[in-house]
């Protein structure tokens, strides 16, 4: 598949097969398996290339669904790497005893949500 998508048809099954990648990669982040992690990467890679000639007419209220559904998944994702990697640098920093060099101004997790607080 090459070229501008133009129809919701397309769009849609585009989004399909990228809602099948963000879950197995939600699966691979589980198992912690490198080589899955990575070719999901690479799969997510090329359909954002696909997605990025979409047709503005292409995109219909199913299409909305399912690129919210993608949406959610990906920070889904997004949160499970980060818990990951946050794991992995205090194991790491356990073992070594050295504290990492560089730490950037973290926010709490779901600091959004907590923004409507006073």
């Amino acid at each position: 598949m090459s070229g501008q998508i133009t129809n919701p048809a397309e769009l849609r099954q585009t989004l399909r097969q990228m809602l099948a990648v963000l879950q197995a990669e939600r699966q691979a982040l589980a198992g912690l398996d490198i080589e899955a992690i990575m070719g999901s990467a690479g799969d997510k890679a090329a359909l954002c290339g696909r997605l990025d000639d979409t047709a503005g007419e292409a995109i219909d209220a199913e299409c909305r669904g399912l690129l919210d559904a993608a949406r959610r998944l990906n920070e889904v994702n997004r949160q499970l790497r980060n818990l990951i990697a946050a794991n992995v640098s205090q194991r790491l920093e356990a073992l070594t005893g050295v504290p990492q060099l560089y730490r950037a101004q973290a926010q709490p997790a779901y600091a959004y949500a907590q923004a409507g607080r006073v």
